[in-house]
């Protein structure tokens, strides 16, 4: 399997298959959204179209990065996501990084979402999908961030091969530049369990796909390649 690693910036071209990688924080959300009983997350191109969205459907959750605000009901923070109610219900999310990675590779045939909380499940799907080519999207610090970096590489590992250690590479996000602006606070909305929550390797069983659904990139769990 060919694996490419790319930031943002990067993509010239629509890749064929996609992972998107945000694990500080946004697709970690998205996985405890969904595990919280979530259909489905729309994810949203700019804060003013999550708005008004948010405005056409009143019963959807819309989330943010930074701090709460006005027309939103909820941050981009897996601890504090803990107590909302999403039982059912549609989330919308806007988030300076992942939702912008994945909305760049909308062309792509396949579009996956991911952190170290489905990083197995990914890279199964991946398996049983027989992917030649991967490209995986570094969101965050412009493909620079380590921790995105890191589980990239790792789920590319377990794509190919099952018996890949995770320690080095949850030791690398561990000690990114993310991992330490969220334990000391500076990132507004944030909870002091995200960093572990973060990290919680494989606590999911399904993997991420996003596609287009009536004109919006809507993300949802597949359960297709559990074992």
């Amino acid at each position: 399997m060919d694996s490419r690693f790319l930031g943002i910036p990067e993509l010239s071209e629509a890749p064929s298959v996609a992972v998107v990688v945000d694990v500080m924080r946004a697709f970690t959300v998205a996985a405890h959204a969904f595990g919280q009983g979530a259909e489905k997350i729309v994810l949203a191109e700019s804060l003013d179209g999550a708005r008004r969205l948010k405005a056409r459907h009143p019963d959807w959750v819309a989330l943010k990065d930074g701090a709460p605000t006005p027309g939103f009901d909820a941050v981009n923070s897996p601890g504090l996501l803990r107590s909302v109610d999403l039982a059912g219900r549609t989330v919308v999310q806007k988030t300076t990084a992942g939702t912008v990675g994945a909305l760049a590779v909308k062309e792509a045939s396949l579009v996956l979402c991911a952190g170290f909380v489905v990083a197995e499940a990914t890279a199964r799907f991946l398996r049983a999908r027989a992917c030649d080519s991967v490209t995986y999207v570094v969101t965050g610090e412009d493909g620079r961030a380590d921790e995105d970096l890191a589980c990239a590489q790792y789920i590319a590992r377990r794509a190919e091969a099952a018996g890949t250690d995770p320690g080095d590479f949850l030791g690398r996000a561990a000690s990114s530049r993310a991992a330490a602006e969220l334990a000391a606070g500076v990132r507004q909305g944030a909870h002091p369990d995200d960093v572990a929550l973060c990290l919680e390797l494989d606590r999911f069983p399904f993997a991420m796909v996003a596609a287009w659904e009536d004109s919006l990139m809507i993300l949802r769990p597949s359960a297709a390649y559990q074992p």
